[in-house]
This record gives C-alpha cells, structure tokens and sequence, in this order.
C-alpha cells in the first residue's frame, strides 16, 4: 500500500499543485518578481523552505495521529515507502513524555485513541478534569472545582477559531495537526 492506493491520481495533482500556489502565493508580489528581479528567487527559496519544513511537520504528525488511531508501523511504513523500523526511527515520539507538573492535581489519560479520546475527557471533564497538554496517545488532565467541556476540531484558522474563542472556548496548545482542541468551563445551570 502507498499514497498512490489510498488518493487518487487527480487527488496527488491536487495535493501539489495546492503546495505550489501556497509557497508562491504567501508572499505578497512573489511570482510577479520573478519575471524581473533576481532577489525574487530568494524570497522563492525562503518561502519554499518555509513550505517543506510546514509539510514536514504534517507528515510527522499526520504519522502520529496515524499510530494515535491503532495503526501498525508496518502500515504506517508501507504508506511511506519505507520498512517499519525505518518508519519507527523517524518518527517515533523521542521527546519527554507528558508533564504532570503544575500546581493543581493532574493524571494522564492513556492510552488514547483518535477513536476513544473525545469519549475519556468528556468523562474527566464531567467529573472537574480539564486537558493542560497533549501528545500522541495521552492527555494530561487538571483537577478544578467545576466541570469542562472539550471539543476537537479540523485544523483550521480564521472564523472558526475566532468563533469558539468568540464562545468562551480555550485554545489547547498550538494544535496537532489535523486537530485543534478546546476547553471551556461548563456553566452553571
């Protein structure tokens, strides 16, 4: 199994072509510079850099949320092209494990799932539990007096994220590709 089983070809055009409009598209003027000024070419180069180290953060943590979801690293390396334990190497999680120092009383939820997680905090935050970190199949949770509420959203900017900061809705994090995650307090009824 590859990309070219799992997306179609007129899908991978898509993919690319996007990647190419974004990296030319981002700064402003760029691809009209390009017909008259050499100094284009770095702002292209800069931008280009920008673009693949952008790409590299998804496929990482797309590799994460592939594994978060039960996915082997046997299949996760055959979609890349690689063995298992070359996929393994490359993007096995190498930093600390989760924080759980803080001031208030915090527990680690895992191991959790794309499939299970929104199910194990709206528990915990029934039960006065919030997130304050996460990472590939855990959440850390801190205890407070009253009870939360979590939603998990595809990864995007603009409305969306001002509409629910708009509603009282926390950012978790910087987000995890392709989720964001927010908190809010649950109000009293």
């Amino acid at each position: 199994m590859n990309e070219a089983g799992l997306l179609t070809p007129e899908e991978i055009v898509r993919i690319r072509e996007g990647i190419a409009a974004a990296v030319l598209g981002g700064p402003d003027g760029l691809t009209e510079s390009l017909e008259h000024d050499p100094d284009g070419y770095l702002r292209l180069v800069a931008a280009a850099r920008i673009g693949a180290e952008e790409t590299s953060r998804l496929l990482r943590e797309s590799v994460q949320g592939a594994r978060a979801a039960g996915q082997s690293w046997d299949t996760v390396g055959n979609v890349l092209g690689v063995s298992r334990q070359a996929a393994q190497q490359r993007f096995a999680s190498k930093g600390p494990g989760p924080d759980v120092s803080g001031t208030g009383e915090r527990r680690v939820l895992t191991p959790l799932t794309a499939f299970n997680e929104m199910q194990a905090l709206a528990e915990a935050g029934g039960d006065g539990w919030h997130v304050v970190d996460y990472g590939p199949l855990f959440h850390v949770v801190e205890k407070s007096e009253h009870p939360w509420e979590h939603r998990r959203v595809p990864f995007a900017v603009g409305a969306r994220h001002r509409r629910m900061e708009r509603d009282g809705w926390t950012q978790i994090g910087s987000g995890s590709f392709p989720w964001r995650y927010y908190k809010r307090p649950v109000a009293e009824a």
